[in-house]
């Protein structure tokens, strides 16, 4: 049994390391459904493997290794239900905030700027459509919530909750990580419209880039070629099942839908088609 059971990951603590295994498991407005997506915690686990690699110069993250011959002995029997969607990496203490980076007006930032001109406290120019792209990319953190929706709050609110230096450093690392995975996914036809991060230091004090990186689950990839500002975008995230159960007129409450075979095979090729158009690589 998992020492921690997530939406999505299921956690296993070996001590001086995690196992992260990402499941097929899909969650929408907080709730986990009753269909998984195939392949789904395979795509999460080697993009996220992939853009550690592509990020390495700019932080270092918490990814030992994929390769589950590495896995202690215990763990071997299962190798073969772990392979391509687990991760061994470095514990650390995980900071108390969601960190954002938004190159694109849409979600809760759009709905923010609508009521204020601002997101999470950092005013815009007044004019801008749902979905268009920002002048320059923003910062704006969230705190973390066990249950429910992350609420957005401004950089100085984060700096109450994990100290302002170090908030001032996370900030810096999330947009040089967004400018880097927007420039990626822009030389393969893909808009990175936003993305979430999270950070963690070590016991020895050192900051790392944990979790999971640029995902379908964490990010709002857009088709460039199909972009048009003034409303929302096709994407290659979970926007698809959010817009079935709005279709359905799901009220978000118990007892959870099951998703019908064709949402569930639509779902999976756009998560498939993210990570083979973002790495050029086939899934293992």
């Amino acid at each position: 049994m998992p020492d921690r059971h997530g939406k999505v990951r299921d956690l296993f603590d070996l001590g001086d390391t995690l196992l992260l295994v990402a499941t097929d498991r899909i969650s929408a407005f907080d709730y986990v459904l009753g269909s998984g997506i195939p392949d789904k915690g395979k795509v999460l686990t080697q993009l996220s493997a992939f853009w550690f690699a592509h990020t390495a110069s700019l932080v270092p993250n918490h990814l030992i290794t994929t390769d589950m011959a590495a896995l202690p002995a215990a763990l071997q029997p299962h190798r073969e239900m772990l392979q391509g969607r687990s991760m061994l990496v470095t514990k650390t203490r995980p900071l108390a905030i969601e960190c954002v980076a938004r190159g694109y007006l849409s979600g809760s930032g759009w709905k923010e700027y609508q009521a204020t001109g601002s997101v999470c406290g950092a005013p815009l120019p007044p004019g801008l459509r749902e979905s268009e792209r920002l002048p320059d990319p923003i910062f704006t953190p969230a705190t973390k919530a066990s249950t429910g929706h992350d609420i957005n709050i401004s950089e100085a609110e984060a700096g109450t909750i994990v100290g302002e230096a170090l908030v001032a450093e996370v900030r810096n690392l999330t947009l040089a990580l967004y400018s880097a995975g927007r420039a990626h996914a822009e030389s393969r036809g893909i808009i990175l419209a936003d993305t979430k991060f999270e950070f963690g230091v070590t016991e020895a004090g050192e900051l790392l880039l944990i979790d999971e990186v640029m995902t379908p689950d964490s990010s709002r990839y857009w088709p460039l070629d199909q972009y048009a500002p003034g409303g929302p975008q096709p994407s290659f995230d979970k926007q698809f099942v959010r817009d079935y159960l709005e279709h359905i007129q799901w009220n978000k409450q118990p007892p959870v839908p099951t998703l019908p075979d064709d949402v569930v095979a639509q779902t999976r090729d756009k998560y498939v088609e993210a990570y083979r158009r973002l790495t050029g690589r086939e899934l293992d």
